[in-house]
C-alpha cells in the first residue's frame, strides 16, 4: 500500500502575497508540505498548543517586519488549519484560541460519522 499525503483542510485563513511576503509565503508552503507529508515540526518553526485542543499546534513564520502563525491541528487523515493570524503581542489573542476551538469542534461535528 502506498503512503499518500495528508490534505490540507483550510478552516479559515489563507496564506498569500501580500499580505506575506513571497519569503514568508514559501517558508509556509515548505512548513506545510512536511507536515502533509508526516514530518512532526518543533521548535523553532512549530510549537504545542494545548489551549486549544490535542494534537494542535502553531507555525511560527518570520517575516520581514512581522511574525505569522498557522494554528493547525494534525489528524490521521488529514492537516486542519484553523486560523492564519499576525502575530502582534506575547500571547496568542485569546479570541484566536476560541475561535479556533469553535471552528475545530464544528469541523468534528460535521465530519462525525454517527
Amino acid at each position: 500500500m502506498a503512503v499518500t499525503d495528508k490534505p490540507l483542510i483550510w478552516l479559515h485563513g489563507e496564506i498569500r502575497t501580500p499580505p506575506l511576503s513571497a519569503a514568508a509565503r514559501l517558508e509556509a508552503g515548505g512548513l506545510l508540505r512536511q507536515l502533509q507529508g508526516g514530518v512532526k515540526l518543533s521548535m523553532p518553526h512549530s510549537r504545542p498548543m494545548p489551549s486549544i485542543g490535542a494534537r494542535c499546534h502553531e507555525l511560527r513564520i518570520v517575516d520581514s517586519g512581522r511574525t505569522w502563525r498557522v494554528v493547525y491541528r494534525v489528524d490521521v487523515d488529514a492537516v486542519i488549519i484553523a486560523d492564519v493570524f499576525p502575530k502582534t503581542t506575547q500571547q496568542t489573542p485569546v479570541r484566536t484560541i476560541a475561535a479556533s476551538r469553535r471552528r475545530l469542534k464544528l469541523y468534528d461535528h460535521v465530519t462525525s460519522e454517527d
